[in-house]
């Protein structure tokens, strides 16, 4: 395992990415936060700013990058993940995964350094396969409206594939599922933050479909961590990053509906074009090349997150 001196993280202000920060810094690396604020937030950082082993840069990485200094890693995790914003950004997001990932690739290579992809369960689509492992291709419409987020995260897994293959830097590719936590924005669009404001505010909860597609969710302490060991690793990837517990989207908003002792009624509405109607990582690698396994269960987890919204809730 390798301990890294300073890192930079890409999206560091985002949400997966401010606990990714927060988990550097605690283990004694220094952090380069690089964000322009465009689904992140700079509120989510704002307590490292005051760390010795922290710096913020405001810069869109889809152009070339300032001088960050030095580091020994970089971490990819910039780009508009939630349907409503890849939506709202459709060009953006595919500049980040392109000229983006292009960028931290040429500076992991001038530094010598590691680079890892946080790249997504997306890139298996509507999967023919299940669970889904690594080897799995996917099923992906290329020009569907999720098209934007999934392919954009292909391409900067095949760009990394090129430049690992050529010898050019040292990388690493994570295929993260559905990861959830505190610093969810209300308006992010994704099941459980959705789920989770309409519960709060009494209004119906909103289920797509019949609600028996499946996903399988992570919590984000797990999944920081996922990414972590895979940094120290030799390992290349593509490595899924997820919790192999797999539960309907009904059944998470009844949990979220018990959890917050909400009468708002579940109504069904239509279904998205291209949603997935399975979703479940196969993390045998994860377990056998990193140790790495979920600790955090969904009800522990969907605990931690409603006591965070409600706080933060109350304070605003």
């Amino acid at each position: 395992m390798t301990r890294f001196e300073r890192a930079l993280v890409t999206g560091g202000a985002g949400f997966v990415g401010s606990h990714l920060c927060e988990e550097l810094i605690r283990s004694g690396t220094a952090v380069c936060c690089m964000d322009n604020g465009s689904t992140g937030t700079p509120a989510n950082v704002q307590a490292l700013r005051d760390s010795p082993l922290f710096e913020y840069v405001d810069h869109d990485v889809s152009e070339p990058f300032p001088d960050v200094g030095s580091v020994d890693v970089v971490f990819h995790l910039a780009s508009p993940a939630s349907p409503v914003d890849y939506q709202r950004l459709p060009v953006q997001t595919l500049l980040a995964g392109s000229h983006g990932t292009k960028n931290g690739l040429d500076l992991t290579v001038a530094q010598g350094a590691r680079f890892l992809l946080a790249s997504t369960s997306e890139v298996y689509g509507d999967p023919l396969e299940h669970p889904q492992r690594e080897s799995y291709w996917g099923n992906v419409n290329p020009v569907g409206p999720r098209s934007v987020y999934d392919e954009a995260k292909r391409y900067a897994e095949a760009l990394c594939a090129a430049y690992g293959r050529a010898g050019l830097c040292d990388i690493a590719i994570a295929r993260i599922f559905n990861t959830y936590g505190p610093r969810m924005r209300d308006a992010d669009g994704r099941m459980i933050p959705t789920f989770l404001g309409q519960a709060l505010r009494g209004e119906p909860i909103t289920v797509a479909g019949t609600g028996q597609q499946t996903r399988s969710i992570c919590f984000v302490a797990d999944t920081v961590a996922g990414l972590c060991a895979l940094a120290e690793s030799g390992e290349r990837g593509p490595v899924n990053i997820g919790n192999p517990d797999e539960m309907t989207v009904l059944s998470v908003a009844e949990r979220i509906l018990d959890l917050t002792g909400s009468r708002s009624p579940i109504v069904h509405i239509p279904a998205a074009q291209d949603d997935p109607q399975q979703r479940c990582p196969d993390i045998t690698r994860a377990r056998t090349a990193l140790g790495w396994a979920p600790r955090v269960g969904a009800d522990e987890g969907l605990r931690r997150t409603v006591r965070w919204v409600t706080e933060h809730s109350a304070a605003a």
